[in-house]
């Protein structure tokens, strides 16, 4: 029996967010340069993406560039941005045919115009779309969205709001909160990701870097995942 073959199709995470972790290490012990691992962690992304979607998952949050990321080398950040770009532009009527919503949570007012035009293209051509949401975290960095949304609240006059009025303020409005968190390359850390978010989600870390995450590897976390009593803080 295969491992997708092993799934419970009744019991499927709504949502499922990863740490897309490793790139820079797989290329390193390859004797490349970290940008190959970036590119090969693109095609990663292309393949979960479409496996995520012939699963049924309802929402697939990916960590694709954090605050703290603009402290790379510059190259090495260009780089990324390139990809980011060119990604969007073959991916787009891909998204559409397979009727993806895109979605980024974070903020993108430092990229630059023409990757901002990008992300603002994609996310309204498919906001319509139903088979999966697919939000992209970019420029994100959880710290920073908690402040956003408390001054948020302040703006509009919440003295007392309830979480519900907090969550409302987050980037992941409208989505479900995380069932799973898959972190990849072994690292046991959230790194400032859906901090509120993921207050009773299921973490599961896989030593396996990003570029060679794979199909498998995703049924692996989910039947990891299918075998959790999740009780919510309840007996």
């Amino acid at each position: 029996m295969s491992l997708k073959e092993q799934i419970d199709l009744t019991k499927l995470p709504k949502h499922v967010a990863i740490i897309m972790d490793g790139n820079g290490r797989w290329a390193k012990k390859r004797m490349l340069p970290r940008i190959i691992g970036h590119t090969n962690g693109v095609k990663t992304v292309k393949k979960i993406v479409e496996f995520a979607r012939k699963l049924n998952i309802q929402v697939l949050t990916l960590y694709a560039f954090s605050t703290e990321n603009w402290q790379r080398p510059k190259d090495e950040v260009s780089g990324i941005m390139t990809l980011l770009k060119t990604y969007l532009k073959s991916e787009l009527e891909n998204m559409i045919e397979n009727q993806i919503s895109f979605r980024v949570s974070g903020d993108i007012s430092r990229m630059s115009e023409d990757i901002q035009a990008e992300l603002k293209e994609a996310v309204d051509k498919t906001k319509d779309m139903k088979s999966l949401v697919l939000n992209l975290a970019l420029n994100y960095g959880s710290r920073q969205e908690i402040l956003m949304a408390c001054r948020d609240l302040m703006s509009k006059g919440i003295t007392n709001p309830t979480e519900q009025d907090f969550s409302d303020c987050l980037y992941t409005k409208g989505l479900p909160d995380p069932d799973l968190l898959i972190r990849t390359s072994g690292e046991m850390r959230i790194s400032n990701f859906l901090l509120w978010q993921i207050a009773y989600t299921e973490i599961y870390v896989t030593d396996v870097l990003w570029p060679d995450f794979n199909e498998d590897e995703f049924c692996k976390a989910i039947i990891d995942y299918q075998k959790r009593d999740r009780r919510f803080g309840k007996v």
